[in-house]
């Protein structure tokens, strides 16, 4: 085979909205790792919600979750790799989000936190890990001072608390964080944030497991839909970009597909086009 490994993002690419694989698609992957190609998922979740898609593949070899930050062994299910804040930056972080205000959803231990001040906003976050943990208040949990450290942080609400916290953070942490602030999805009047430790995202962790594999960049295949896939679909040999996929990240793949989450087959497609490999059936 001409590529040896690809990438594939889960929701929006091989997981359609109630997180379900399209079964073209698993079988497509089957066939690679069959061929004696390798498979890997690069995505937004925490491995506590990527896990059971691993196994659903029979993944053994890294994955890489939150957005690269954190890279797991399917097989021990141990930790290859993290990006995280520690410390007094941990520390700062929290301090920032409890000035805001903001509904504050902790990333930590492959849990996410949340309180009350959450509950309103639980469906925006519950994809990315079956592990969720309710607490009295968000910010005064003891894994913001974790020897491990924060793997991220979600927050939702209004302009205002939002941008109090980007400043904050700016302020007492700068080139350390790296934040994302948007307009939140399906939450009217309200706004979300992503916080994480600088220097990883999936563009770093795809050439963490390339290099694990031994396979160059060049032989490496992506497949996405979101914005926080670019950095993956540029690194990437042969890359896809799904139809439902916004213009900005098609202009970053080499590829793409006509087909969407809903329809599914994007990513059997991919493997067909860049694998010569289809899936038996």
């Amino acid at each position: 085979m001409k590529h040896k490994l690809v990438a594939v993002d889960l929701d929006g690419t091989l997981l359609d909205a109630s997180g379900v694989a399209h079964e073209a698609d698993v079988e497509a992957l089957k066939a690679v790792l069959a061929e004696g190609g390798h498979v890997t998922i690069v995505t937004g979740r925490l491995y506590s919600g990527t896990r059971h898609v691993a196994e659903e593949l029979g993944l053994e070899g890294p994955v890489a979750c939150v957005d690269g930050s954190h890279i797991v062994s399917a097989k021990t299910h141990k930790t290859l790799h993290a990006h995280a804040l520690k410390g007094p930056r941990a520390v700062a972080l929290r301090d920032a989000m409890k000035e805001s205000r903001a509904a504050t959803f902790l990333f930590a231990q492959d849990q996410v936190v949340y309180d009350p001040r959450g509950t309103p906003y639980l469906g925006y976050v519950s994809t990315w890990s079956t592990s969720l943990l309710v607490t009295d208040e968000s910010v005064a949990h003891p894994y913001w001072e974790h020897d491990a450290g924060v793997t991220a942080v979600v927050a939702v609400g209004d302009y205002e608390q939002i941008q109090t916290a980007v400043e904050s953070i700016a302020r007492h942490i700068g080139e350390h964080a790296q934040v994302a602030m948007f307009p939140a999805k399906n939450v009217t009047d309200r706004w979300g944030m992503i916080v994480r430790a600088a220097g990883g995202d999936k563009g770093t962790a795809l050439a963490y497991v390339a290099k694990h594999y031994g396979v160059d960049m060049k032989e490496v295949v992506a497949i996405g839909d979101w914005v926080n896939d670019i950095p993956m679909l540029k690194v990437a040999g042969r890359s896809f970009a799904m139809g439902h996929a916004p213009a900005a990240v098609k202009a970053e793949a080499t590829d793409e597909l006509e087909h969407t989450a809903v329809s599914g087959g994007g990513v059997a497609r991919a493997i067909e086009l860049a694998f010569g490999v289809r899936a038996k059936r």
